[in-house]
């Protein structure tokens, strides 16, 4: 494989590369992007790109595509669907985690700073290992349980008041934003499962065709699990669903403190 060489008009800086705006641009917008890439040994570095905003579309992925295509084709980040949907694109945007598809380069005065999610290891640039987070919500075993057989030829029913217990929760596209940015996640992350999977498991337990309710509230009745939630509530400010995971812990703690063993 040939070796990427720069743009000629790129400049290389002792703290990282600077990508200038093509000439002529009048609505420059400057990233700075978080670059790491394991396999050439170099420490990570902040890249500078340019952006002629009248030339590119309004949100920050927007911006990211452009400077791999037109800058620095090794780039690298998640993306997916473009429409706040999958969570692929999540990452730390100019200091708060979100989506880069729904976060908008005018609501970001001056430079724009763009990371990796807090906390977890990096693959390469915006890159992070989700091994982790997927092997927690595995561990919540998010589907349907059930004892009784399903009725014959039928769906399992449940009453339109049933199914409203669910809303607040059905809608996590598990991007991490919420995990990535709660302390206690980055102090425990090995044991307490973090807002994200937590909300997870709540809707498991809401839902009133699910019938392990016990045996979920055993797995998570735990010092680290389940009680590691201080209620700092960052997750409920950095989710770009505008959920509320604090509000599903405080849920399960309360199921746990009334059911009867």
């Amino acid at each position: 494989m040939a070796e990427f060489s720069l743009p000629k008009n790129s400049v290389i800086s002792k703290k990282g590369k600077v990508h200038p705006a093509p000439a002529g641009a009048k609505r420059v917008k400057k990233l700075k992007i978080y670059r790491y890439d394991p396999d050439s040994g170099d420490n990570p570095r902040y890249d500078t790109f340019e952006i002629d905003q009248d030339d590119c579309g309004p949100m920050v992925l927007d911006a990211l595509i452009k400077a791999k295509a037109d800058a620095d084709p090794s780039l690298t980040f998640r993306r997916s669907c473009r429409e706040g949907i999958c969570g692929s694109c999540s990452m730390n945007i100019d200091g708060k985690n979100g989506l880069a598809c729904t976060t908008a380069l005018d609501d970001i005065k001056g430079e724009v700073r763009i990371t990796p999610l807090p906390h977890m290891d990096v693959i390469k640039d915006l890159v992070p290992d989700f091994t982790h987070f997927y092997a927690q919500y595995a561990s919540i075993k998010p589907w349907l349980q059930t004892v009784t057989p399903p009725p014959s030829g039928k769906e399992r029913l449940q009453s339109p008041e049933d199914r409203a217990k669910l809303d607040g929760m059905y809608e996590c596209i598990l991007c991490a934003c919420c995990s990535t940015s709660c302390p206690s996640y980055w102090w425990n992350s090995d044991k307490f499962l973090g807002p994200a999977i937590l909300l997870q498991a709540y809707r498991w337990l809401a839902d009133s065709r699910d019938e392990m309710t016990g045996e979920r509230l055993d797995e998570l009745e735990d010092p680290f699990r389940l009680y590691r939630c201080h209620t700092i509530m960052n997750c409920a400010n950095a989710c770009p669903k505008g959920l509320n995971p604090a509000k599903a812990i405080a849920e399960i703690k309360k199921m746990e403190a009334e059911r009867v063993v």
